[in-house]
């Protein structure tokens, strides 16, 4: 898959995840790259990136096996914006399509 398309379109990918429930990092690498290859270290640089423009929000979490693990969870402004890239991302792909 071009790298391009994808760099576009992981942010969404990501919120769209986390509107389902909160996920933490590996989860979220694992259910992403399991529908399209991504590198282990592509998406921390977006949480970060969420986190600081208050989209999502974290805490940690016991894990059975090995350390606490860091969860992400949307904010409520986290939810809205998710809403409106998806919005925008339907209207883009229908742009595309009647192109193609």
């Amino acid at each position: 898959m071009n790298t391009q398309f994808k760099k576009g379109a992981l942010e969404m990918c990501v919120l769209s995840q986390l509107v389902r429930g909160d996920k933490y990092g590996y989860e979220l690498t694992e259910r992403i790259s399991g529908v399209m290859s991504i590198a282990s270290g592509t998406l921390y640089p977006i949480l970060r990136r969420l986190k600081e423009e208050d989209y999502v929000t974290t805490y940690l979490k016991e894990s059975e096996s090995g350390p606490a693990r860091k969860y992400y969870q949307l904010t409520d402004r986290g939810r809205k914006h998710q809403s409106e890239v998806k919005q925008e991302w339907e209207a883009f792909i229908q742009a595309v399509n009647q192109l193609l």
